[in-house]
Parts: C-alpha cells; structure tokens; sequence
C-alpha cells in the first residue's frame, strides 16, 4: 500500500497525467458541441439526397438516452488509446528517468514496485474515465440544446440503471490497453518506443481486421471494444471490426490479456539488467 499511495502522488505531478486527461476532456468537449451546432446550422451536412440523413445522424449523436452509450463509446475508444499512451509513458519513465533503479537500490521488491505502480496507473485511469464521462453528458446535454433536440431522454431509468455496470466493463476494457501500454514500454525500456510500438500496434490490428476479422476479434483492442456490450448501432466513431465476440466472452478475453500483459512485466522487471 506505501507504494501504492507513492505512486499516486507521483502520478499526480506528472505532466502526462494532465495531458492525457486534458486531450481526452478537450476532444469530447469540442466534438459534442461542434456536432450540436452543425447540426443546427447544416453545416457540414453536404448537399444531395443524404443531407438530411447526415444531419439527423448528428442529432441523434447529442439525443438522450442514446447519447448517454454514445459518450461511453467516446470514452472506450479515444480513452483506451489515450490510456494506452499513458500507461506507456509512465513505465517508460522508470527506466528513462532511473526511478525503477533507485526503488530497486533501496531494497523495493522490482515486482512489487512495477505492479503497484501499474496499480496507481489503474486508479488514475478509473477516476479520468469517471471525471471525463460526466463532462462528456454534460457536454452531449448542451449540444443537445445546441442542435434544437428534446433532452427528456436525460432521466431514462433503464439506461441509467445500467450504467455503472457499463462504466466498469468500459474500465476494465481500457486499463486492459494501458496495460499493454505499460508492458511494451517496459520491455523496451523506453516511452518513446513504447508509444511509437503501442501505436502501430493499436493501428495495425484495426488494418488487420480488415483481412482477417475472426482472428482479430480475439485480439486486445478488438476484444476491448466488444467486452464493453456498448449499445451504438452507428458510433461516430466507427463500429470496429465486422466479427466481435459476444461480451462475456471477450470480457474472458479481456482479462486474459490484461494479466498475461502484467505477468510479462514482472517477469522481465524481475530479471532485468539496470546496472550502471
């Protein structure tokens, strides 16, 4: 638990921290409301026989209850990678910056130190996620009023009942990305490569799913997206790849890599060379 609790202040005097969270905040905020008003106006609409399906789409994208599963699909999508590069970023740094070296040198255990640390990384990420999605309602209520649509849906019990079953699933799904993050950095020892490698990885298995959508279901981002069962026939984020697992399953998948992710780094943590 002291490290735990270390771990958080650290975390929380960190610039990567209150980037990481700012950016995801800033893009919800920005493409809630330019939605709202394009929307109104028509702008960006187009022209043609589908204008007025398009704008309706972007109604429909600030219109309670719906927009409350749309928010959530923001916060899996653009979060988990954000997740994934601030997972990277914080492993990166104890190598970059020696602070894994010196716990080491004051007798901390290595793998007590790095899954606590990962630990401190979860929490954070928990209270990101809970923080930007309550800003991501507000700012869905406001497009909402932007775009000239009924907000009666904002008290839908049902939806309202399922939510913290969603906000953990979607939790789960992105610290299972930070995760990854963390155990790329880890084993290059590096934030530089372990962002560059986390991001054509992220990147590689969407391309992948393309050729070889039932094999690709199976892996960590893919899985990611359908363990969180959100509930958009048409993200404007995109609706992954054209095979998912049901929930439960990829939830099993999930877990699956988020600990093999750890159990990676500590073994490597445990037997790495940082003499010098």
């Amino acid at each position: 638990m002291r490290l735990f609790f270390s771990g958080l202040r650290k975390l929380s005097r960190r610039p990567a921290t209150w980037v990481t969270f700012g950016l995801l905040i800033g893009l919800v905020v920005l493409i809630t409301v330019v939605v709202g008003v394009a929307s109104n106006s028509g702008a960006g609409a187009g022209s043609g026989p589908n204008a007025g399906a398009r704008i309706q789409a972007m109604k429909n994208f600030v219109t309670f209850p719906q927009a409350y599963d749309r928010m959530l699909d923001f916060m899996l999508r653009f979060g988990g990678l954000l997740a994934l590069l601030y997972g990277a970023s914080i492993a990166g740094s104890e190598w970059g910056w020696g602070t894994f070296k010196s716990a080491v040198a004051r007798g901390e255990s290595r793998i007590g130190y790095m899954l606590s640390s990962f630990a401190s990384v979860g929490l954070v990420v928990a209270i990101g996620l809970l923080v930007g999605y309550v800003i991501a309602v507000v700012a869905a209520f406001v497009g909402a009023n932007l775009a000239g649509v009924s907000t009666s849906g904002l008290s839908d019990s049902a939806t309202l009942g399922q939510l913290p079953l969603s906000l953990l699933r979607v939790w789960i799904s992105v610290l299972e990305e930070a995760a990854l993050g963390f155990t790329i950095a880890t084993l290059a020892r590096s934030q530089l490569a372990g962002i560059g490698v986390g991001i054509a990885f992220y990147f590689g298995e969407s391309f992948a799913g393309l050729l070889l959508p039932d094999y690709v279901q199976y892996m960590p981002f893919a899985a990611a997206n359908a363990a969180a069962n959100i509930n958009v026939s048409s993200g404007a984020l995109g609706n992954g790849t054209s095979a998912a697992l049901p929930a439960d399953q990829a939830l099993v998948m999930v877990a699956v890599w988020l600990v093999g992710a750890l159990v990676v780094t500590a073994l490597f943590s445990n037997r790495a060379e940082i003499a010098g």
